[in-house]
């Protein structure tokens, strides 16, 4: 196409500037629209039929789309389709560092920032947040999710603290109402390496999913509760991490090519927090989803207790998985046919966890939870045999029916209607009920910071369960009221 030179060239003042044709105008992008610029040559011919507009509501940010170690995936754009404010603030979530924040939205009206700045981290944290909550807002049929504190029309916020102190940990508190995410510079180390765990997805979602569940599930915290109850916490975070990882396509695909599709390879997406696992001399990362761990091997330590769970779980995503791709892999994308059965699992969760008992709670009753759920909305039988099979192994459940075909590797993994002995059941018992995963005592030493906070090692679980704030008076509620009784005699 040839362009004129008067065309495009006006006088102004003895310079000449160069003028954007209207012909060219449409292509430009709107950043680089300037308003007025057309007028000079001619206005655009109006459209006989109106063109839909999208919603204008939401803004991009600018964020580690895992680990920071997983350096294929980096640092890409997300978008947030909720209002913004500065800070990042909306509704539910805001932000807040020392010197940084509020952080404001750019000329565009986003949080694109250069990453590894303050301003980069709070638009982060924020992101993956508001992605943890959305995802479990879907699954709660679009209605928001309440916080531990959000009762008799409470709507306070929870506060995410990107650097909220040096330390080799983060956490979330109820009392604090607050998501709080540490820094530390690694052994060894010189003082400019510093770690930065609000930048790891998995730490975020993590942390994001312990909130999420204490709204749920506001009885589950207190160390009152026998181990498993604590296991469940600590699991449910890690399955958040794996499962938000699964709702982005982008992540999925590149685990599928990265893979073949095979959930039992080495991959960034069975281990966790791979940055500050390494740091802390774990080549694997902080957990490994992927593990063949029982009940009988891990005692009452809440952390590995948790893992046996987490294997089990997804163990079934795997098996799951893999029927559904020898039925559907001549029509479905296999990318595609992750990211839903990783929602359809997420959402089976989900539901077991809401109808699970308020306190106390088993793997066992989560396990019979999504037997049952699984049948009432008709998935296939062989869904059920797979959660059965691998809580069973697990030694988290009896065996309701023989493991010999899933031992032997024989399991017709194409048959929907498998049960290995034609029995769909959907309750079964606990493998052992004097398991110290049951009845001792929880040890939290080597939990994250969320499971070691005083407020939940001292205030007992029926307090807990009631939900609603906490005060710095409920954890000292016994000394207080020891002290009462000795300064009224």
């Amino acid at each position: 196409m040839t362009i004129h030179p008067e065309e495009v060239q006006i006088q102004n003042g003895g310079r000449r500037d160069m003028e954007v044709p209207a012909s060219l105008m449409g292509r430009m992008a709107p950043p680089l629209r300037i308003e007025g610029a057309v007028q000079a040559v001619r206005r655009p011919a109006a459209r006989p039929v109106p063109i839909p507009v999208p919603l204008a509501t939401g803004h991009r940010f600018l964020i580690y789309k895992q680990d920071p170690s997983v350096t294929g995936l980096g640092v890409r754009p997300v978008f947030v389709p909720t209002v913004v404010l500065n800070g990042p603030a909306d509704a539910r979530v805001q932000t807040e560092l020392q010197g940084a924040t509020p952080v404001a939205r750019n000329a565009n009206g986003d949080f694109v920032f250069t990453p590894n700045t303050p301003q980069f981290d709070c638009a982060h944290a924020f992101a993956v947040v508001r992605q943890t909550l959305a995802m479990y807002e879907r699954h709660n049929g679009g209605d928001p999710i309440p916080f531990a504190w959000n009762v008799g029309g409470n709507t306070d916020r929870i506060t995410v603290f990107p650097h909220a102190a040096e330390g080799a940990n983060a956490f979330y508190s109820r009392t604090a109402k607050a998501l709080k995410f540490l820094f530390f510079t690694p052994q060894g180390q010189p003082p400019s390496n510093v770690l930065y765990t609000c930048r790891s997805l998995d730490i975020v979602s993590h942390e994001t999913g312990h909130s999420v569940l204490d709204g749920l599930k506001p009885g589950w915290l207190a160390a009152g509760n026998p181990p498993q109850t604590g296991g469940l916490h600590e699991s449910f975070g890690d399955l958040t991490a794996i499962f938000l990882a699964l709702s982005q396509p982008d992540q999925a695909e590149a685990f599928v090519a990265l893979t073949k599709a095979n959930l039992h390879d080495k991959s960034f997406l069975p281990e966790l927090a791979e940055e500050f696992g390494k740091a802390l001399g774990m080549p694997a990362g902080l957990r490994n989803a992927d593990n063949d761990l029982k009940l009988s091997e891990v005692g009452n330590e809440v952390h590995a207790i948790s893992q046996v769970f987490t294997g089990a779980v997804y163990d079934v995503l795997a098996d799951v998985y893999l029927f559904e791709t020898a039925r559907q892999r001549r029509t479905r994308d296999a990318t595609i046919l992750l990211i839903e059965v990783a929602n359809q699992l997420c959402k089976l969760l989900f539901d077991a966890i809401v109808a699970a008992p308020a306190t106390g709670a088993r793997y066992v009753d989560v396990a019979n939870k999504m037997l049952q759920i699984s049948a009432s909305r008709g998935d296939p039988a062989i869904y059920r045999t797979f959660i059965r099979n691998r809580f069973a192994v697990r030694e988290i459940t009896t065996a309701a029916t023989p493991l010999r075909d899933l031992m032997s590797g024989e399991m017709r993994m194409t048959d929907a209607d498998y049960t290995g002995d034609g029995q769909d059941v959907t309750e079964v018992e606990p493998h052992d009920e004097h398991s110290a995963s049951l009845r001792a005592e929880q040890d939290r030493s080597l939990c994250c910071g969320t499971m070691q906070m005083p407020e939940y090692q001292v205030v007992d679980r029926e307090k807990l369960a009631k939900r609603g704030s906490l005060e710095d008076d409920d954890i000292l509620r016994d000394e207080l009221d020891e002290l009462r009784r000795a300064f009224s005699k």
